[in-house]
């Protein structure tokens, strides 16, 4: 029996800053025994609940299950722990996998070195029992595991998200740096945005925003669109409790009214693309895009208003932005009266030029960026 049999326990790898907005949607999704580390979460799942957290958490980026944790201060050691474990619980020998690794404060110092000997244990298990091995996959693997190592403590693990949850699927059209799935779906959950008011997009990019709001409203799960899911691959893993919290999950999805979503953007690469990856999710046909320029809209009163304006550090100058950022302040000022705007700030230094007094900053970083999202209210 592996350790997460044992134990029921778990690890959710979450963007840093993120771990207690994570820990609220966990506990929602009925983890128990909650507690926040460095860009992450353990908790406390029975098989439907790891279900349905792989298939509906909207801010983690994946749930890994403990195979075995124990002291190790060289990789030969590792080699030995690792090559006694049964990997065929896990997969077979004509399938792919991959390892990811993390190693700190310990002996053993290059997480690729680590990998190589947890690979070399795991080829030279399957080749002792079957004569071949199976072959390592890092693009699109049948399963992943990952090792991690501190203060020479190591523990490894099996993906039982089978990849990044990000990845929702629905995003088959990109543009130029675009923001990642889980960063928008904290937004949104930092928003608070519930379909009282309607929800706008001024520069709505390839629609990534717009896309995880309405799956939030709607109640559409993260994962809908996923093929498949690692723990299918778990020894344990229960074919009918999956097939209920799906079923179970996918009860709950509601319809969105017309209008209650709609976004804008100058480029009609960008808005093509918006309007592409809604097509991919149910309900995606009732939000409105169009090209436009958000300084000729005419009002947006009452309104949430959610922005990831260019930030000037992989895509465009941050002084030729300044006159943009200054727009998007008057325009705010001027005409979205009653309005909350939620704005991301890939790069704090544009902050100054919106001329707006924040209602709060919340550090959120994403994608490589120390951003910040700021929230100001428009009164009337």
């Amino acid at each position: 029996m592996h350790q997460y049999q044992k134990t029921n326990r778990y690890f959710a790898q979450i963007a840093d800053g993120r771990e207690e907005l994570g820990s609220e949607e966990l506990l929602e999704l009925n983890a128990k025994n909650i507690k926040t580390a460095y860009r992450g979460i353990y908790f406390d799942a029975d098989k439907a609940t790891l279900y349905r957290i792989n298939y509906s958490a909207r801010l983690i980026s994946r749930v890994l299950a403990p195979i075995k944790t124990f002291q190790c201060h060289s990789t030969d050691y590792l080699y030995k722990t690792a090559f006694s474990i049964n990997w065929t619980d896990f997969f077979s020998v004509d399938q792919t996998f991959a390892i990811f690794s993390q190693v700190s404060n310990s002996n053993i110092r290059h997480s690729q070195y680590a990998s190589l000997r947890l690979k070399d244990a795991i080829v030279d298990s399957f080749r002792e029992s079957f004569g071949k091995r199976p072959d390592v996959n890092r693009e699109s693997p049948d399963v992943w595991f990952n090792l991690h190592i501190d203060k020479n403590r190591a523990v490894i693990h099996f993906d039982t998200s089978g990849g990044s949850l990000h990845k929702r699927g629905y995003r088959s059209q990109t543009v130029e740096a675009p923001m990642q799935e889980t960063l928008a779906a904290a937004i949104i959950r930092y928003s608070g945005w519930d379909g009282e008011k309607p929800l706008y997009d001024l520069m709505c990019g390839s629609g990534t925003l717009l896309t995880e709001a309405v799956m939030s409203y709607c109640r559409i799960s993260p994962g809908r669109l996923r093929v498949k899911f690692g723990f299918e691959n778990l020894p344990d893993f229960d074919r009918d409790i999956w097939d209920t919290v799906k079923k179970k999950e996918n009860s709950n999805i509601r319809n969105l009214p017309q209008g209650l979503v709609r976004g804008c953007d100058l480029s009609e690469k960008a808005v093509a693309a918006t309007k592409n990856n809604m097509s991919n999710i149910s309900e995606g046909k009732q939000i409105t895009v169009i090209r436009q320029d958000f300084r000729k809209i005419e009002n947006l009163e009452d309104y949430v208003i959610v922005c990831n304006p260019p930030y000037g550090i992989r895509i465009g100058n941050e002084q030729n932005l300044v006159p943009l950022f200054e727009d998007l302040g008057s325009f705010l000022k001027e005409k979205c009266k009653g309005s909350s705007a939620y704005i991301y700030f890939g790069n704090k230094n544009l902050i100054k030029n919106i001329g707006l007094r924040a209602s709060w900053k919340k550090p959120l970083k994403g994608g490589g960026l120390d951003g910040v999202l700021v929230k100001y209210e428009i009164f009337k």
